[in-house]
C-alpha cells in the first residue's frame, strides 16, 4: 500500500494531500499522519475479529479519519460513530471520508466528555489539542459518552483517544461498559496533574477485561528524563488494549 504525499510534505504543521490505496486525505501535519499510518495500517493496533458483519464501533477521537478508514477496510458494513472535538479537524474528517467514498459514518463534531454542558478546550495543530493544552482555550460543545453507550445493546469496539479526558470519561462510564467487547484507551499523563493510571486499570479489571499495555517508547535515564518524547506538557502516554475472553 504505497504512500503519496503531494503538497507541503517537507514542513511540519502544513496541510498536505496524501493518498494510499483507494484513500485520499488532507492532513494538517505530515509527521502525525505518518505515525498514524504506521500504528493503524502497518502495525494494526485496532485489528479485532467479530462474527458480526456489521459491528458497532465508537471512535472517540477520530482525528482526520485514519482509524475510521481502517475500520471500514476491516468491516465495510460496520456501524461507526466518529467523535472529533477540534472543529478544524472534524471538518477534515468529514471531507476525508467523502473523498474516500465513505458515506455511512455518523460524525459527531463535539468533545467526548462526562456531560453535555461543553468543555474548555485548547486547540493546537495536528493531534495535540486537549483540555490540558497550553494554547488559548475556548469552550466547545460536548456529549456525554455514557448516554451513547447505553443507547446500544452491544458495542464491538470502543476506541478512546481523547488527549487526557479519558480519566473523567471512563470514570463516568465505569458502570456502562459491560456490553463492550473490545476497549482501546490511549492514556495521557500531564505534568503537574495527578496521573490516575491505577484508576483506569481498576475500571478495566472491574469490568472483566483482560488487558495489555504498550508504552510505544524506550526512555533513556527515566529517573531524570521525565518527559514523554520531549513533550512540554506530558510525562507519560500508554496504549491500553482490553478484551473479553
Amino acid at each position: 500500500m504505497g504512500l503519496l504525499l503531494k503538497y507541503g510534505n517537507s514542513r511540519r504543521h502544513t496541510r498536505t494531500e496524501v493518498g494510499f490505496g483507494a484513500f485520499r486525505l488532507t492532513v494538517p501535519d505530515t509527521m502525525s499522519f505518518l505515525w498514524q499510518h504506521k500504528e493503524i495500517f502497518a502495525d494494526e493496533f485496532y485489528y479485532f475479529e467479530s462474527k458480526n458483519p456489521e459491528p458497532v464501533i465508537f471512535d472517540c477521537g477520530a482525528n482526520v479519519g485514519m482509524s475510521v478508514l481502517y475500520f471500514k477496510k476491516l468491516f465495510p458494513k460496520a456501524r461507526i460513530t466518529a467523535f472529533e472535538a477540534e472543529p478544524d479537524i472534524a471538518a477534515l474528517l468529514q471531507n476525508n471520508l467523502k473523498n474516500s467514498n465513505i458515506q455511512d459514518v455518523r460524525i459527531i463534531d463535539k468533545a467526548v466528555w462526562k456531560d453535555d454542558q461543553g468543555i474548555w478546550f485548547g486547540s493546537e495543530s495536528a493531534d495535540s489539542s486537549s483540555i490540558y493544552s497550553n494554547a488559548e482555550k475556548k469552550k466547545i460543545g460536548s456529549i456525554r459518552l455514557k448516554d451513547f453507550l447505553l443507547a446500544e445493546n452491544h458495542i464491538d469496539f470502543l476506541k478512546i483517544d481523547i488527549e487526557g479526558a479519558e480519566k473523567e470519561v471512563l470514570n463516568d462510564c465505569r458502570d456502562a461498559l459491560s456490553h463492550v467487547q473490545n476497549l482501546f484507551v490511549e492514556f495521557h499523563s500531564y505534568i503537574g496533574n495527578p496521573q490516575g493510571l491505577a484508576e483506569i486499570i481498576q475500571i478495566f479489571e472491574e469490568n472483566n477485561f483482560r488487558y495489555y499495555i504498550d508504552t510505544n517508547q524506550h526512555r533513556l535515564k527515566p529517573f531524570t528524563n521525565y518527559r514523554y518524547r520531549g513533550n512540554d506538557v506530558m510525562d507519560l502516554q500508554l496504549n491500553i488494549f482490553g478484551w473479553r475472553e
